[in-house]
């Protein structure tokens, strides 16, 4: 990424992850597919959940955000046995912060659920789906270890296609376990969980292997598994601000969960299966925004930052005209694409008004994603942050809050402030509208250029290097 031609070179190393991230959703989409066929309460329990596991995704993807911006800036200064170190210590970390999450999420499991909202029926198909998620989570973080690794290093395809590995092996496993197809009993949410946790379990087993061998530009010692005081401080001090913005997004998803549980079963599931349409575009840009922080990371380490800004300029632009183009076909044919997860008439209806607000929309989020990855990439993870920040709590929820509801305050020196209760269709227009805003900021701050600094030490001793 750091000499030739920028378009031909960013969508080598952006296509695969494009890929790679389409094909992680599928577990999502597959998901919702099965349920789908033993009962609308089965796809809101479904539907409730995503946030909350797409907030352990998010911690995994945030904890090795450092892991991507360290590697690159290392192979770009040609410093590799420095970038195997860092690979090593990301690895010992995920390990340890997945096993915390998993444990106190077993133990908090039942009154998690019922701050969600998960009520009756959906809260047995919820304890049933999340209680084996939880399970799930070490094997995904050190997949996440594994796949950030390889991206530093500029290397996207490997993981690609032991994405596409993992979730064929997922979208198999999903109708003989939730259906009970063959020999298998019916498992219901259960069996959708229980088949994300082994196809999991095969990505994490062979991304170890394939970093234990060191074939693919960048190695897993074991002696590297040694805690580093120093080297895991500047992984957290780069990383943790990353897990936050993931924890940000994944709270205010959950948040936004409950509130739209407020409003019924039908709105509830409408709302997971909308949220699941949205993630293909968010995967997309999610993608993108990992290219962009590989290619901002190397130009930074070969000191080359306006080869950065125009990375990041043609990864933006080229984001948010594919997803103005998706979010134009979902938004002409809306009705189509709820009516392939689910049939039932009142889901269907909340659905298409669902999609008819918010797929517009889908070009700013996904701008907005791209330009934080130049951010992550830059090693500047507080300001990608803050911008999610700004999105979703700044924005969203309390537009969310404004709009939907009816509620009265009066505030001192301002008087009396009312919600304006347009029902659940406020919720949809808060994220709309938050999209547009949050890239509005997004783009403003990046032009600023304070990210270019870059965060590795060149200086730094060499001591114990091969």
């Amino acid at each position: 990424m750091t000499t030739g031609a920028i378009p031909p070179r960013l969508f080598r190393l952006a296509w695969p992850l494009v890929l790679g991230n389409l094909l992680q959703t599928l577990y999502n989409l597959a998901d919702m597919f099965w349920v789908g066929r033993v009962s609308p309460e089965a796809v809101a329990a479904v539907s409730l959940m995503f946030p909350l596991s797409w907030m352990f995704v998010s911690t995994a993807m945030g904890l090795t955000a450092a892991t991507i911006a360290l590697v690159s800036q290392h192979v770009g200064a040609g410093e590799d046995r420095a970038a195997d170190r860092v690979v090593g210590q990301t690895t010992l970390l995920a390990i340890g912060v997945s096993l915390v999450l998993m444990v106190v999420g077993l133990l908090g499991r039942v009154p998690l659920l019922r701050w969600i909202g998960a009520r009756g029926e959906v809260f047995v198909q919820s304890l049933a789906y999340i209680e084996v998620i939880f399970l799930t989570l070490p094997l995904t973080f050190l997949f996440f270890a594994f796949r950030s690794s390889l991206q530093g290093a500029g290397d996207t395809k490997t993981a690609m296609w032991l994405v596409a590995v993992s979730a064929g092996f997922n979208i198999v496993l999903d109708p003989f376990l939730v259906l009970g197809w063959w020999v298998f009993p019916a498992l219901g949410t259960r069996g959708a969980a229980v088949a994300t946790f082994l196809s999991r379990g095969l990505a994490a087993g062979v991304g170890v292997y394939i970093l234990l061998r060191g074939d693919w530009g960048i190695r897993l010692h074991v002696r590297d598994l040694r805690p580093d005081p120093e080297l895991l401080r500047r992984l957290v001090d780069v990383g943790y601000p990353a897990t936050l913005d993931g924890w940000a997004r994944s709270f205010a998803a959950v948040a936004m969960a409950a509130l739209v549980a407020r409003f019924g079963p039908a709105a509830t599931a409408a709302y997971g299966i909308g949220v699941r349409l949205m993630s293909v575009s968010w995967t997309v840009a999610g993608a993108v925004g990992q290219a962009t922080a590989t290619g901002v990371g190397q130009n930074l380490g070969a000191e080359t930052p306006e080869r950065a800004s125009q990375v990041t300029a043609t990864a933006t632009g080229a984001t948010m005209a594919l997803l103005f183009a998706a979010g134009g076909l979902v938004w002409w044919f809306p009705a189509t694409a709820i009516r392939v997860f689910v049939g039932d008439p009142a889901v269907v209806t909340e659905g298409v008004t669902f999609l008819r607000v918010v797929a517009l929309s889908w070009g700013f989020f996904g701008g907005l994603m791209v330009v934080q990855g130049a951010f992550r990439g830059a090693g500047d993870t507080r300001v990608a942050m803050a911008l999610s920040l700004c999105s979703r709590w700044l924005f969203r929820i309390p537009t969310a809050l404004v709009l939907a509801f009816a509620w009265t305050v009066t505030v001192p020196g301002v008087g009396v402030v009312s919600g304006m209760d347009v029902g659940v269709v406020g919720l949809w227009w808060a994220y709309a509208l938050s999209a547009v805003a949050s890239f509005v900021v997004g783009v403003a701050w990046f032009l600023r250029g304070t990210w270019k600094e870059g965060i590795i030490e060149r200086d730094a001793p060499t001591a114990g290097d091969d």
